[in-house]
């Protein structure tokens, strides 16, 4: 089966976007940075603050779940507030996770909550902002079996990725988040932008529970576009357990569809 995780920066680049998604033809698409319009709007919208002037599609979500009709879909809101059109009229508008899932693949279980924060509903605020997780336990019918997938847009801290007592609070979240809807021993993916340096903490707090990253572990060393100017490369990452066959993973340069590449994982159970 295959796996997409991508920080979708709110479809910024939103034809090249859906085209790609398309294309790739995963079963289960973990997408970040997503916005679900909680009035009718214009398709492009912009957010504006903290210095930013950045294009937005207004319902992502929606247009998502149309592209792909053969999947079970869920959003996850972390915060919600206004964006503009270009004459600066005000539309509400949530921000937070989607997950997608092949309709072959039964949702046994799963797990929505916030390893960083609460739910914001008055504007975007400072950040830092709030951060929440999906974990979904899933039935696969090759191997008539569950197994677990989790996604989560890290904490993002103006100093940086650098370690702190929040992001080792977020670590330990995490592993209860999965062992919330894990059975059995179910092998585990888990991943996103988790907004953390390769030799983070938090790699050894997941390393305790079984979990091993596919990004310092197979020598990739940017997972961002052209479209990212900065020098720190290290955003995204994808972790698993044992049990998880890894038959391929890739982090996909071409076409940009984000400022983050896309992280594809052909995997069994």
């Amino acid at each position: 089966m295959r796996l997409l995780s991508l920080n979708a920066w709110g479809g910024n680049v939103f034809e090249p976007l859906m085209a790609y998604l398309q294309q790739a033809d995963a079963d289960i698409v973990c997408l970040q940075e997503v916005t679900s319009a909680a009035e009718p709007s214009p398709e492009r919208l912009y957010f504006k603050g903290h210095g930013w002037d950045l294009a937005q599609h207004a319902d992502l979500f929606a247009a998502v779940r149309t592209l792909l009709p053969g999947h079970q879909a869920v959003f996850c809101p972390a915060m919600e507030g206004d964006l503009f059109d270009a004459d600066g009229r005000a539309y509400r508008s949530r921000f937070g996770l989607a997950t997608f899932v092949r309709d072959e693949f039964a949702v046994l279980g799963q797990a929505q909550a916030f390893v960083h924060g609460t739910y914001r509903s008055g504007g975007w605020g400072e950040p830092p902002v709030p951060r929440n997780m999906h974990a979904l336990r899933l039935f696969d019918p090759a191997s008539r079996r569950g197994f677990v997938v989790a996604h989560l847009h890290g904490l993002r801290d103006l100093d940086g990725k650098h370690d702190s007592p929040a992001r080792d609070a977020q670590a330990h979240r995490v592993v209860e988040m999965i062992d919330q809807v894990r059975e059995d021993g179910d092998p585990v993916v888990f991943g996103g932008d988790l907004n953390l340096l390769p030799d983070s903490r938090s790699f050894a707090i997941w390393a305790e529970a079984g979990l091993s990253d596919l990004i310092t572990g197979r020598g990739f060393t940017d997972t961002r576009t052209s479209l990212y100017p900065k020098e720190q490369r290290h955003a995204d990452y994808l972790l698993v357990s044992e049990g998880i066959s890894v038959a391929g993973f890739d982090v996909v340069t071409a076409p940009e569809v984000s400022d983050h590449r896309p992280l594809v994982l052909d995997f069994s159970v």
